[in-house]
């Protein structure tokens, strides 16, 4: 393999540049945004998908305080000349990025936001001596630059800084808004969305609202927030989302930027593997992998060539919307989560101007949601499922790749857990120490129906499903432990009462003859033969009670060994 100089956890085009990282060149993201006249560029995309970067690019391209020509160099832009004579390093910019603007309550976010601007003015301290500009504007600079100002000096801090710069270079402003709805994703979140959204409708919709000081404004985020009037009165408004062919390769990786990038670290043999794990994202007509997720396996393969796809959603912002979801009792949405789990295909109406608000007023905002932050991706015609054909006003989706499989099954696990531990399950408890098979088959198969399954029903699922069942209770709960000659599924121990329970469980798979009778008694069968409960004796269990179990959909069978009926007395 070959090391290669990687940007890993650098979103600035300046550093990834300077630095001679390896880098996919998305240039011509200016050439396309150029090509069609627009005074406000909404361009929506997932999380981590190279949103800063391209702005960052952006913002070095027509930066008029910066000489870009060597970094650009030999990149698809510089190809245009007439372009890059006319906009490279032409113009006045203002980069703003509100990322960071996040909190627990709105006094902690709104710290954050006074912290932004306060940055982004001393990034422009040169206006705050400059006689180009009114002093009264450089009254309002200094209190937002010392983190003094009022909220109304924080509302109109971008209009301002605009104003300023205008009045101080005789040229009007590109406007650069990096995701611009986190602000509001984490209000949402933390119960504060009113008042957030009271600071950011005036702060971005005063920039660009009949702006004279406005050239053009890009503005990235994840959602198209459109209720709230943020872009109302906008200009030329133009709006891109995952749907729209425009500037569908610009974010992401194509399949053919991943394998020039193993190529070049000499590791082509890892495509197969990279596409299942982080290709599958529908942009406009292309799939795409995501970026993130693409550098660090490849440095992880850099430093060993045996390393497996890591899951890099896990605790990434927006995974709870997931849990929201099956958690709220009025959505029945737990056989179409099923489907998708074990790969399947649904179709559902999709509204792409939500608001954060209202994300969880109903289900359909809900599928929506999912699909604009990339936990579900569009289907097209031609690719779905034999016996499915498109309905009318609905989206085909699908979960992407493996590694979002992976943050839904995790997901659901927890949610099972948590709702198990809900429950009075001292009864169920009873029945297990108790022998009570008959009473066991009947309320654990309600159990099983009434949860989602995540492996389409094979048999981890069903080993997960009975530790879930005991878990957080005070038992010591085992899977595939050593027990006798072999390894039992489920092993739970119960010190304090020296009692102590093996399960065995079975699955059919793909056998044509099987039946729940014929798999448990199979069950039962090799508890026996392998002396399951030897090895708990030995360690003076006095009580060891072993039971098969056989599980095929959502229907299932208990059986307790008859060997060990009298060892029911604790």
């Amino acid at each position: 393999m070959a090391m290669i100089p990687l940007p890993y956890g650098i979103d600035l085009f300046e550093q990834v540049r300077k630095d001679h990282c390896y880098y996919i060149d998305k240039t011509y993201l200016i050439s396309e945004l150029m090509e069609a006249p627009f005074k406000v560029n909404l361009i929506t995309r997932p999380r981590r998908f190279g949103k800063t970067l391209a702005m960052s690019m952006l913002a070095s391209f027509f930066d008029i305080r910066k000489d870009s020509r060597e970094l650009f160099e030999g990149l698809e832009i510089s190809k245009d000349k007439e372009l890059c004579a006319q906009w490279m390093n032409q113009w006045p910019v203002l980069f703003v990025t509100l990322k960071d603007v996040s909190g627990i309550d709105f006094p902690d976010a709104y710290g954050m936001l006074q912290y932004v601007i306060s940055n982004l003015y001393g990034d422009h301290s040169y206006l705050m001596t400059s006689d180009r500009v009114s002093s009264k504007d450089q009254q309002s600079f200094e209190r937002l630059y010392f983190r003094k100002g009022e909220l109304s000096d924080i509302k109109n801090a971008i209009q301002i800084l605009l104003r300023m710069m205008h009045d101080y270079y005789g040229k009007e402003v590109i406007l650069l808004v990096d995701e611009y709805d986190v602000p509001l994703a984490k209000a949402s979140d933390n119960g504060y969305y009113d008042e957030m959204l009271n600071v950011i409708r005036v702060l971005l919709g005063m920039s660009w609202k009949s702006n004279p000081n406005l050239k053009f404004a890009v503005v990235t985020g994840c959602l198209r927030v459109a209720k709230e009037s943020i872009f109302t009165g906008a200009n030329n408004f133009v709006s891109n989302s995952i749907s729209d062919v425009s500037y569908q390769d610009c974010f992401g990786f194509t399949e053919a930027e991943v394998t020039q990038l193993l190529k070049d670290a000499e590791l082509s043999d890892a495509l197969p593997e990279m596409k299942q794990w982080y290709d599958g994202y529908r942009f406009g007509k292309m799939e795409i992998y995501c970026p993130w997720d693409v550098l660090l396996h490849v440095r992880a393969l850099c430093l060993d060539e045996k390393a497996k796809p890591g899951n890099h959603w896990i605790d990434t912002s927006h995974n709870s919307i997931i849990r929201r979801f099956i958690d709220l009792p009025d959505m029945y949405v737990k056989e179409k989560f099923e489907s998708l789990l074990s790969g399947g295909v649904i179709q559902e109406p999709i509204r792409e101007d939500l608001t954060y608000d209202i994300a969880h007023s109903s289900e359909e905002n809900l599928w929506s949601i999912l699909y604009l932050t990339g936990y579900l991706t569009q289907v097209l015609p031609e690719e779905l499922p034999e016996g499915m054909t498109p309905q009318e006003g609905k989206m085909s989706l699908r979960i992407p790749n493996e590694e979002v499989r992976f943050v839904f099954k995790d997901t659901v696990q927890a949610w099972f857990e948590d709702s198990i531990k809900a429950r009075d399950r001292s009864e169920l408890f009873s029945e297990w120490w108790n022998g009570e098979d008959e009473k066991l088959t009947e309320d654990v198969s309600d159990i099983l129906f009434d949860t989602i399954s995540y492996y389409d029903y094979k048999e981890d699922f069903y080993h997960a499903f009975i530790a879930g069942m005991f878990s957080g209770a005070g038992y010591e709960v085992k899977s595939n432990s050593e027990q006798g000659k072999g390894r039992a599924d489920i092993t739970i121990k119960e010190r304090r009462h020296r009692r102590a329970i093996i399960i065995e469980a079975k699955w059919p798979g793909k056998k044509k003859d099987a039946t729940l009778e014929s798999e448990c008694q199979e069950a039962l069968d090799q508890i026996e033969r392998m002396q399951y409960a030897r090895n708990l004796r030995i360690e003076g269990y006095r009580t060891v009670l072993c039971y098969g179990a056989a599980f095929l959909g959502k229907d299932c069978l208990i059986r307790l060994a008859k060997e060990d009926e009298g060892d029911k007395e604790s």
